[in-house]
């Protein structure tokens, strides 16, 4: 690597560590009120409607839907929530629900009234992931209301560990906010860690990536890509910023394997779920494309089935993973793999969406 690299790399990352210390600091105590707001609304019935007309909105707007429906750590509920486009809200809304859009400058959540934050940065990058890590932490610090409106009484549970400053004892709301304003702060410190380290300890690799991807866009070849749940999301938002770069960079080609429905649920109910990408990179995947997978286990068996089949046909093969990298980094099942280091899901896919943002600006820089 030479000493330039390494500094762009720097500066990058310093752009995200700053705007996100400045955002939160500014935003943790209507963060935490908002929280109050949203528990109340889901408590009288409510839902969460993410709407988006972008393609990196619409990303956005899915990864709201999954993270609120499918709740990835053990004891915390499911909440109602659609990914909708403009069109939709009006014929679709009902009394209590609330909407969360993209798209804009700002960020802006409606819950009886407005709620617009705008992450203080012109680089359209670093302002989507603050928005993923402030919905991410909308989503987990909610919970935390429940219970003091009367709506629950199984606690936390297991996913007790959420809610640093909270006891059994029952406390006002004010309390709680103050709390829950707190953990917000704590939460961001721990998002800026973990993307420093993500890309501190994946210099070489993401370097190396972004010459193997531009090498092959510029011969004509394609990126795929794909992964699970909200890294299917991810997928989904990578392929957007090839094909449709916010910064006006060129197009590229680029092919997102988690978004034909038809496709996805042939497969799962003719043959299995570890399939799902392995037969598509048959379909589309051509000797010296880039097979992207992004995982926050390093370990789903579709996702390495994927990667075992684009190798065998000749792609070049990129994996954004977290936890300790799973299989596929003790494997070397991708030949350049990013390893986010956390068991936390929410924080590993801000982490890697940062990675990838890097990635997508050092392939045109």
């Amino acid at each position: 690597m030479t000493v330039a690299r390494i500094e762009g790399l720097d500066a990058l990352l310093a752009r995200r560590l700053d705007a996100g210390e400045r955002f939160f600091a500014a935003e943790a105590g209507r963060i935490a009120e908002l929280c109050r707001q949203m528990a109340e609304r889901f408590a009288a019935g409510g839902r969460l409607l993410a709407v988006a007309s972008s393609p990196q909105g619409r990303s956005d707007a899915h990864h709201v839907a999954v993270e609120f429906v499918h709740p990835v750590i053990v004891g915390k509920r499911a909440l109602p929530a659609l990914a909708l486009g403009p069109d939709d809200v009006a014929t679709l809304a009902a009394p209590h629900d609330m909407t969360i859009a993209f798209d804009g400058p700002r960020l802006v959540v409606s819950a009886g009234v407005d709620w617009a934050f705008e992450p203080p940065s012109d680089d359209p990058f670093v302002r989507q992931e603050l928005e993923e890590t402030l919905y991410h932490v909308l989503w987990e610090l909610v919970h935390v209301f429940f219970d003091h409106l009367g709506s629950s009484t199984a606690g936390a549970g297991a996913s007790g560990f959420l809610y640093p400053f909270l006891g059994e004892q029952s406390r006002d709301l004010a309390a709680v906010e103050e709390d829950v304003r707190r953990s917000v702060l704590m939460k961001a410190e721990e998002a800026a860690e973990l993307r420093t380290r993500t890309v501190e300890g994946a210099r070489s690799a993401l370097l190396a990536a972004a010459v193997a991807v531009r090498d092959a866009l510029d011969a004509g070849s394609a990126l795929l890509a794909f992964g699970n749940g909200g890294s299917a999301t991810d997928a989904m938002d990578l392929v957007a910023d090839f094909r449709a770069a916010p910064q006006g960079w060129p197009a590229r080609r680029a092919l997102d394997l988690t978004a034909d429905s038809a496709i996805l649920t042939a497969l799962a109910n003719d043959i299995g779920p570890d399939v799902l990408f392995a037969r598509q990179v048959i379909a589309y995947g051509r000797r010296g494309d880039v097979a992207v997978a992004l995982s926050t286990s390093g370990g789903s068996s579709n996702v390495i089935e994927a990667l075992a089949e684009a190798r065998t046909r000749g792609l070049r093969t990129i994996a954004f993973v977290g936890y300790d990298g799973g299989r596929i980094a003790a494997e070397q099942l991708a030949d350049h793999v990013v390893v986010t280091p956390s068991q936390h899901i929410p924080r590993i896919q801000e982490a890697q969406a940062t990675a990838y943002h890097v990635l997508r600006e050092l392939v045109e820089t």
